[in-house]
């Protein structure tokens, strides 16, 4: 069965589905108790990582800062999109798309050059290959473009890890117009770090006839050559940078789960120049993402100092909020008190399950300080019970 390889056109035969892995991590334990004083604040170590230098700084207008703001928190590249996500990036998509950016894209030096997948939607038609790569944000998903050769190409590469190498989909490309490029399939191979040759990738391209032919229109790019907009011929559409924003950088750390400590650190360093005023807890619902916890108490225990599920902030009151199964639900109530420039103190202490209107009352109470490390519109980071740090995603 003909695929398509990160819905760019590519076609491919499938391969095994792997899994995204992006879950805050929580390992439980038996605990005695169900209540808490502890107020703990624990200074920035200096940062330690490389996150910054990955790549240059870049710079958007506001329209295109409107699409990179509606992207952060995607996971899986619009795999699990809500439907007001999805509402939000097709708005600022179609802003953009009305704007005109480049004119003759095709033509311009701003479109050669490696491109990365920040996101694509997600067709009825979407293929396995597409699931397994484009939906797993522990892998990168380039293009590479480059139509100024004597040998015009389009490549898909879906890099795996630096330790273990990549594939890449070639496809030989010609300009129809100042927007369209035609592609056709040619040759595929894995390159892995662990051999010294190439792996061929088992596909008949010229056994696929009309299958292996694609085009691909860019409908906005950037003045800067950093962002491109892109619409393929299954009806796709595809949303690829040059330099990603650091935010979107942080978050991919995040997703693989390696040097997460280290980024946050140089990430709260890059923005710390930036800042104007006081930080404010932000009201709306904030999910957690990832936490620094190595080792926690009970399940209740973890849910009521907040070490999972969701947080919703209104006013000078906060609540945890974690699903258990079955439409039950933990709930606790509390209030924080700002004792610092960025610092609050929190006291939780109405509990309760809840399932629909019903709940059952529990005596707990849960009391720490709260340091404010780092918040925009989107993402809020913390250090609070224990010294835990916690990274947050707004999602209402």
């Amino acid at each position: 069965m003909a695929i398509e390889i990160a819905n760019l056109g590519f076609q491919l035969n499938p391969l095994p589905t792997f899994s995204p892995v992006f879950v805050p991590r929580t390992v439980l334990k038996s605990s005695k108790r169900c209540r808490f004083d502890r107020r703990n604040l624990l200074l920035l170590r200096p940062p330690a990582s490389s996150l910054v230098d990955e790549q240059p700084q870049v710079s958007f207008t506001e329209p295109e800062n409107r699409l990179i703001d509606s992207l952060v928190g995607i996971q899986g590249r619009g795999r699990s999109a809500s439907p007001q996500q999805l509402s939000d990036v097709e708005s600022a998509v179609q802003a953009l798309e009305g704007l005109g950016g480049v004119p003759d894209p095709t033509s311009s030096s701003l479109i050669e050059g490696r491109w990365q997948l920040m996101f694509t939607t997600r067709p009825g038609t979407a293929s396995p290959i597409q699931r397994t790569f484009v939906g797993v944000d522990n892998f990168n998903v380039f293009q590479e473009v480059y139509l100024r050769t004597d040998d015009p190409r389009v490549s898909n590469i879906v890099r795996f890890s630096e330790a273990i190498g990549e594939l890449k989909v070639e496809a030989a490309a010609s300009i129809k117009d100042g927007k369209r490029i035609l592609f056709r399939f040619d040759r595929a191979a894995f390159s892995f770090k662990f051999l010294p040759f190439k792996v061929p990738y088992p596909v008949p391209f010229r056994l696929l006839g009309d299958e292996a032919k694609g085009w691909l229109d860019t409908t906005y790019l950037s003045q800067s050559g950093n962002l491109r907009i892109s619409r393929g011929n299954k009806g796709t559409t595809f949303v690829l940078q040059k330099n990603t924003e650091p935010r979107q950088r942080f978050l991919s750390v995040i997703s693989k789960g390696t040097g997460v400590m280290e980024a946050i650190n140089e990430f709260i360093s890059l923005n710390q120049n930036k800042a104007t005023g006081e930080p404010q807890l932000l009201e709306g619902e904030w999910q957690m993402i990832w936490s620094s916890q190595q080792e926690t108490d009970s399940w209740l225990e973890n849910a009521a100092n907040g070490l999972m599920g969701t947080q919703i902030v209104k006013g000078e009151q906060l609540k945890f909020v974690v699903d258990i199964l079955l439409g039950f639900r933990f709930s606790m109530i509390g209030t924080f008190v700002k004792t610092g420039a960025t610092t609050y103190e929190v006291t939780m202490n109405d509990a309760a399950i809840v399932a629909g209107p019903v709940g059952l009352p529990m005596e707990m109470e849960s009391k720490f300080n709260l340091e404010l490390l780092y918040t925009d519109d989107k993402i809020r980071i913390t250090r609070g019970f224990r010294n835990i740090t916690f990274v947050h995603l707004r999602v209402g």
